[in-house]
C-alpha cells in the first residue's frame, strides 16, 4: 500500500470514529437514566480514548494530512487528543490556514484575557495566563498584547509598567510626525497600519506600539492574522526572538509577508477576471459584474501599497534613531528589500487593473454602438414611410384621388409604403455587405 493510500485510509478511519463518537454521545444524551452525567462522561472518555490510540500510531505527516481534511470543529477535537510533545512538529507540517486555527487562542472566559502577556522561556515565547491585576503585576514580559482592552485593563498596564498606552478606540490616521516619536522618558511610540484581508472586505487596522524598558506593548481594536502568525512562529522555533525589538521587527516582517500573499491572491483573481474580459462578446450585465470585481481589487491593491509604505516609514524611523543593533539593522534592510519588490508588483497590478477596466468599458461602448446602430437602421427604414404617411394625411392627397374609392387608394398607398421600406432596408444591407468585403480585402 502506498503512502497516499495509507493516509487516505487513516483519514477515513478518523472520520468514521468521529462520526461514531458524535452519534453515540447524542444517543446517550437523549436517554433518561440514573446517574446520567456519569454514564455520559464514561462514554465520552471511551470514545475519545479509542481515537487517541489511533492518533498515537500515526506519524506527523499523516496527522497533518488528517487535520487538513477535517472541519474546524472536528479538527479542534482531534488536536486536543494529540500529545503536547508532538504538537510543534505537526504545526510546522500543516498548511497555514489550519495552523492559524489550531494556535488561535480560545475566546476569553473573562474580559481580562484580552491582555496577552509573553515572556521568554528556553528561547521561545511563552504566554502567561492573566486573569486579574495581581497576575499582571507578577509578570516580567517582553511583549504585552492588548486587543480591545477595557479602560480598567489599560489602567492596570499603565500603572504597573509605568507606560503611556493609547486607547485603541482613539487610534486614527495621524500625520507621520505624530505617528513615530520618542518621549523624554525613553518611550518609543509607533502607530502603524496592518492589512486585514477578508472575503467580504479588506481594510487597514491601526496598531499602536510602545517600546519601554525592554518590553513591547501593542494595542489594537481587533485580532489580526499577522499577530497570530508571529505568536505561532515564536512558540514553535527556539531562538526566533531574543528581545522586544525582535518581536516588533518580526511583526513588521510578517506584515510584509502577509501583504505579499494578498498580492499573490490578487494576481489569481485578476487572471480570472482577465479570462472574462477577453471574451469575444460580453453583455452589459457581465461587464457590470467585472467592473465591480476590478474595483474591489483596485481598492485592495491601494490598501496593500499604503500598508507597505507605512511599514517602510516605521522601519526607517527605527533605523534613523539608532534603536537597533547591527544584526537588527540587517534584518530591517532585508525587510526593506522585500518592500521594494512589492512596490513593483503593486505598480504592475495598477496598470493591469486599468487595462482591464478600459477593456471592459470598451465592451460597453461597443454594445452601446450596436444599440445605436439598430436604432439608426430603424429610423432610416421608416423615414420615407413617415414622409408618405404625412402626405397621405394631407387634404391634397384626397383631392388627387377623389375619383378613386378610398379603399383602393389607401391600399395602393400602404403597399407603396411597405415596398419603399423593404427597398430601403435591402439597400442598407447591401451597403453593409460591400463595406465588410472591402474591409476584408484591405486586410488581406
Amino acid at each position: 500500500m502506498s503512502d497516499l493510500e495509507s493516509i487516505q485510509d487513516y483519514r477515513t478511519k478518523v472520520t468514521d470514529m468521529i462520526e461514531r463518537h458524535k452519534l453515540v454521545e447524542d444517543l446517550v444524551h437523549r436517554q433518561d437514566m440514573q446517574r446520567h452525567d456519569l454514564v455520559e462522561d464514561m462514554v465520552h472518555q471511551n470514545n475519545l480514548s479509542e481515537l487517541q490510540r489511533l492518533l498515537d500510531k500515526l506519524d506527523t505527516k499523516a496527522i497533518a494530512n488528517v487535520l487538513e481534511t477535517l472541519s474546524n470543529e472536528d479538527c479542534l477535537l482531534v488536536w486536543g487528543l494529540v500529545s503536547e510533545e508532538r504538537k510543534e512538529e505537526i504545526l510546522l507540517a500543516v498548511n497555514d490556514s489550519v495552523r492559524v486555527e489550531l494556535v488561535s487562542e480560545p475566546k476569553p472566559v473573562s474580559q481580562s484575557m484580552v491582555i496577552r502577556v509573553f515572556d521568554l522561556h528556553e528561547g521561545r515565547l511563552r504566554q502567561i495566563p492573566i486573569y486579574n491585576r495581581e497576575d499582571l503585576a507578577q509578570a516580567k514580559p517582553i511583549w504585552v498584547d492588548l486587543v480591545t482592552p477595557e479602560d480598567e485593563q489599560l489602567a492596570w498596564a499603565r500603572e504597573i509598567f509605568g507606560v503611556n498606552l493609547p486607547n485603541p478606540k482613539e487610534l486614527t490616521d495621524l500625520e507621520t510626525s505624530a505617528r513615530f516619536y520618542e518621549e523624554e522618558n525613553g518611550e518609543v511610540h509607533l502607530h502603524s497600519a496592518f492589512l486585514l484581508e477578508r472575503e467580504d472586505e479588506s481594510r487597514n487596522v491601526a496598531v499602536a506600539f510602545v517600546l519601554n524598558k525592554d518590553t513591547l506593548f501593542s494595542v489594537r481594536s481587533e485580532e489580526l492574522p499577522v499577530f497570530r502568525l508571529q505568536r505561532l512562529r515564536a512558540r514553535a522555533q527556539a531562538g526566533y526572538v531574543s528581545e522586544a525589538k525582535d518581536v516588533l521587527l518580526d511583526l513588521y516582517a510578517a506584515d510584509v509577508e502577509y501583504s505579499a500573499n494578498a498580492l499573490e491572491d490578487e494576481y489569481v483573481r485578476l487572471e480570472e477576471v482577465g479570462r472574462q474580459v477577453f471574451k469575444s462578446h460580453m453583455t452589459n450585465e457581465q461587464a457590470a459584474k467585472i467592473l465591480t470585481a476590478i474595483s474591489v481589487e483596485e481598492d485592495l491593491n491601494g490598501r496593500i501599497r499604503r500598508n507597505v509604505l507605512d511599514t517602510r516609514n516605521a522601519l526607517s524611523f527605527l533605523m534613523r534613531r539608532k534603536f537597533l543593533s547591527i544584526a537588527q539593522h540587517e534584518d530591517v534592510r532585508e525587510i526593506l528589500r522585500d518592500i521594494e519588490s512589492l512596490d513593483g508588483h503593486t505598480t504592475f497590478l495598477f496598470n493591469k487593473i486599468n487595462f482591464q477596466m478600459d477593456a471592459t468599458v470598451g465592451f460597453l461602448n461597443v454594445n452601446q454602438n450596436k444599440d445605436l446602430k439598430r436604432l439608426t437602421v430603424i429610423s432610416v427604414v421608416f423615414m420615407p414611410i413617415n414622409v408618405l404617411a404625412g402626405i397621405g394625411g394631407m387634404s391634397e392627397f384626397s383631392m388627387m384621388t377623389h375619383g378613386v374609392s378610398w379603399q383602393i387608394a389607401y391600399s395602393i398607398f400602404i403597399a407603396g409604403m411597405i415596398a419603399i421600406g423593404i427597398l430601403t432596408y435591402v439597400s442598407l444591407r447591401n451597403m453593409e455587405n460591400r463595406r465588410i468585403k472591402n474591409h476584408r480585402k484591405d486586410n488581406q
